[in-house]
């Protein structure tokens, strides 16, 4: 997303680590490879098949480490050998014995923590971000993230072929269509101003022990008539309904929207991230837990999540329209039921759209953003397979060409309307999944409001206390 300075403040230094050509680390996944594979024809077809995967995995990443440094790659799918062989490596200890199978979790495990090691090695460090503080534990926090980069790697449909010449037609059109109409100087104007909402569903439920209630309604999104992408969005039938989880403490006291971050979206996951015992019991806050689209319930495809982030652009801003649009809707049905104070609270995608949010609607309590993606763009060419980007730039689709479009739903394109004393951020300085310079450019654009950098990695913030502090003192200080 073309907001300045965003790129041009240099990365400097490393991560605390020196990057050397031969690194020592890449040794403990090579061996615990060889290990799974030297063993594996000694205990049948059964042997084999719990072997080849975590033994391929981790020797062909140390080899990589070694002979090939500098690819993210290697250190995802290192992570993911450590993951598999810890995992098939407790059956051992019925098969092979204790010390067999003791060998190989612990090899694995090496492995595991080697990979976030290699990582931390090899990954710059952006400018105004605290420096990480090398340790195993910060360096198996890092490997949690590779593992799951290397699932989305693996899983993620990525467009090819014809798709990607439908793709770079429908940004150029876009591309036009939005100039035309003054959304790339003023991306607010976008954004229509959705119908209150009235005509909700509401029934009972319960996960986990947890009560809580499902709101559904119609979402009544639709892109505007013309515009590139419209028809096959609304072929998405399961996304044209919108969902939300309600856990209803108190009429009187405040709520907090608590927004889900990606391929999240099921009441069991969504409640188990945003814990109402200590949100909605220890506040005393009411909560509203929205689905986005293609999350979910909405989703189109086999997995939550499929199509928002999967490089089809138009997808992708009418996700995030769609978002803004269910949400404020969302929000008019809070204020019917007599709520009068509103915070909002998103984690990692969900950062993104509670960023977006705060934005466009003035009249938020407070909004807290952790460890919040923010550039859609910078994701996908950090994220994304190099031979489906450089076919991506053989079919003319380069990054300046999302950014432009994608311009009217980035939350570093909007000024926020939620006073600076109200913003809050939260943010891990080893992030491996939403890199840490794109939370770095959001506390920018925010006018650097309090934020907390915690030493770890996207998926393990809640095991981080000064997480917890930052929110406990973000809601004390509002909902006082």
């Amino acid at each position: 997303m073309a907001v300045s300075g965003a790129r041009s403040d240099a990365q400097v230094g490393r991560g605390g680590l020196r990057p050397v050509r031969m690194p020592p680390e890449a040794w403990l996944p090579l061996v615990g490879g060889l290990v799974w594979l030297w063993n594996a024809p000694g205990h049948g077809v059964a042997g084999f098949l719990f072997s080849v995967l975590p033994g391929c995995l981790l020797l062909g990443s140390g080899v990589a480490m070694l002979l090939w440094p500098g690819d993210l790659r290697t250190s995802q799918f290192a992570a993911l050998g450590g993951v598999l062989g810890f995992l098939f490596g407790l059956p051992a200890f019925v098969f092979v014995g204790f010390f067999g199978g003791l060998a190989f979790c612990a090899l694995s495990a090496a492995g595991f923590v080697a990979a976030g090691w290699h990582t931390l090695r090899l990954e710059p460090h952006p400018a105004d971000v605290p420096r990480p503080e090398p340790s195993l534990l910060l360096a198996a926090e890092i490997a949690c993230d590779e593992a799951i980069l290397s699932t989305l790697q693996i899983g993620i449909g990525i467009p090819a072929g014809d798709e990607l010449a439908r793709i770079r037609g429908e940004i150029e059109e876009a591309r036009v269509r939005f100039a035309a109409a003054g959304w790339l100087e003023k991306p607010g104007d976008y954004h229509e101003a959705p119908p209150p909402l009235s005509d909700a569903q509401v029934g009972r439920a319960r996960v986990r022990g947890i009560d809580y209630e499902h709101l559904r309604f119609e979402s009544g999104y639709e892109p505007r008539s013309g515009e590139p992408g419209r028809d096959r969005w609304l072929d998405y039938r399961a996304n044209r309904t919108a969902h939300a989880w309600v856990v209803r403490r108190n009429p009187q006291r405040p709520w907090l929207v608590c927004i889900h971050g990606y391929q999240m979206g099921s009441p069991m996951v969504d409640l188990l991230a945003f814990r109402p015992e200590w949100l909605a019991r220890q506040h005393g806050l009411n909560l509203l837990l929205p689905v986005l689209p293609l999350h979910g319930p909405r989703t189109k495809g086999r997995r939550s999540g499929d199509g928002y982030l999967a490089g089809d652009i138009l997808d992708t801003i009418h996700a995030q329209t769609q978002a803004m649009w269910d949400l404020r809707r969302m929000l008019s049905w809070l204020r019917a039921e007599g709520a009068r104070e509103i915070g909002v609270f998103g984690l990692s995608l969900g950062g993104y759209n509670a960023s977006l949010l705060a934005a466009l609607e003035p009249d938020l309590a407070c909004v807290i953003a952790g460890i919040p993606a923010v550039d859609f763009t910078r994701l996908y060419f950090r994220h994304g397979p190099p031979v489906q980007l450089l076919e991506a730039a053989l079919h003319g689709i380069e990054e300046h060409h999302m950014d432009e479009i994608l311009r009217v739903v980035s939350p570093l394109a909007f000024p926020p309307r939620v006073p600076r004393g109200r913003r809050y951020i939260f943010a891990a300085i080893a992030d491996r999944l939403v890199p840490a310079d794109q939370v770095r450019d959001l506390w920018h654009h925010w006018e650097r409001p309090r934020i907390e950098w915690y030493q770890g990695g996207h998926v393990t913030f809640p095991r981080h206390p000064a997480v917890r502090a930052l929110i406990d003192e973000a809601l004390g200080a509002t909902f006082a």
